[in-house]
């Protein structure tokens, strides 16, 4: 349930009613709006939600109280209607603005993520994506640099002031990576590894969530729950492609995803059209439908080498080609009433 308090409710109040559904089992979450907060309660049994909810209702600062019938609870438009907004370094995902972060897949050396950042920031990106650690299909591909690719991203934040976004593959690296990155992505591989969702929901540092590439919808939304129930809301979805029977793309992007994600949830979402795609020429077509669609955002490949690059090649935008597309994306945000 969630358990909606008045305009102006006191730290006191809040721990009123905190403690009263912890008393009756319940595990609570508060989350504290620009005119209200909300305490999500979850946990309990059901023949006491209608006891628990009239107790609380009594109370004069209580507004009201909503049992939620979904089975992502705190995740859900029904816990919070105004939709959230994400700061990640500083830059807001889910405001008027689209956020574009962009990058090459793996960080290769210092020159290479260096050039990039500069470029894409130059072009009108506001987050560096780089991987450090990368889930590779063959353990004989390139699998990263580790910490060392960690603290290249961080010279590359110092010297043009982007805020980065990398992967963590597994619960042991949420420490480590955290002491570098400004949003902690978790890759289509470990959407259903519901350890590492619960290390990301403990760790406070925002979390970006991407669709696993056999998920439904709900069950992508239910694995944002176990970010959320562990304590963390600050959580952006990410569609990038589903697997179907279709071959001509690497993936099938599902652009249909990002309305029920937005009807369903008050999370920000965003579109990764280089993995849906798996082709460089196909990465503007997806990016700008995706931005029409209403997506938050967008997660793009660019390397300023791509026939060298050591993942991910064929997908990449070399840095001109990224110029382009920006300018491509800026128009059709403004056709639709936001920015860039």
């Amino acid at each position: 349930m969630i358990v909606v308090l008045r305009p102006g409710a006191t730290d006191e109040q809040i721990e009123q009613v905190k403690q009263r559904l912890e008393q009756r089992g319940y595990g609570v979450h508060v989350s504290r709006g620009v005119a209200r907060t909300i305490l999500g309660a979850i946990g309990a049994l059901d023949q006491e939600k209608e006891l628990v909810a009239e107790s609380l209702e009594a109370l004069p600062f209580v507004e009201r109280v909503v049992p939620i019938l979904k089975p992502y609870k705190l995740v859900s438009s029904e816990a919070q209607p105004e939709r959230s907004r994400i700061s990640v370094g500083g830059v807001m995902v889910g405001g008027e603005q689209v956020v574009v972060m962009a990058g090459p897949c793996s960080v290769e050396n210092r020159e290479q993520i260096i050039a990039c950042a500069r470029a894409v920031k130059d072009a009108g990106a506001r987050v560096l994506r780089g991987g450090a650690f990368k889930p590779r299909t063959s353990p004989y591909d390139f699998q990263g640099l580790g910490e060392e690719g960690l603290q290249i991203l961080a010279a590359a934040r110092q010297e043009t002031g982007l805020p980065i976004v990398t992967e963590v593959r597994d619960v042991r690296q949420v420490a480590l990576v955290g002491q570098y990155a400004d949003l902690l992505q978790t890759g289509a591989r470990n959407m259903h590894n519901f350890d590492l969702l619960k290390e990301l929901g403990q760790s406070h540092k925002p979390v970006l969530l991407k669709r696993g590439f056999a998920a439904t919808v709900e069950e992508w939304l239910k694995a944002a729950e176990y970010v959320a129930a562990s304590g963390n809301l600050q959580i952006i979805l990410c569609e990038r492609g589903i697997r179907t029977f279709e071959t001509a793309t690497r993936f099938t992007l599902d652009l249909s995803a990002v309305a029920v994600a937005q009807a369903e949830t008050h999370l920000p979402v965003m579109v990764d059209p280089s993995h849906a795609s798996g082709d460089a020429r196909l990465v503007p077509s997806l990016a700008l439908g995706a931005v029409a669609t209403g997506a938050d955002g967008l997660l793009v490949e660019v390397h300023p080498a791509p026939e060298q690059a050591l993942s991910d090649g064929p997908q990449s935008l070399r840095p001109e080609a990224f110029a382009e597309l920006m300018a491509q994306v800026r128009a059709v945000a403004q056709a639709i009433g936001r920015c860039l």
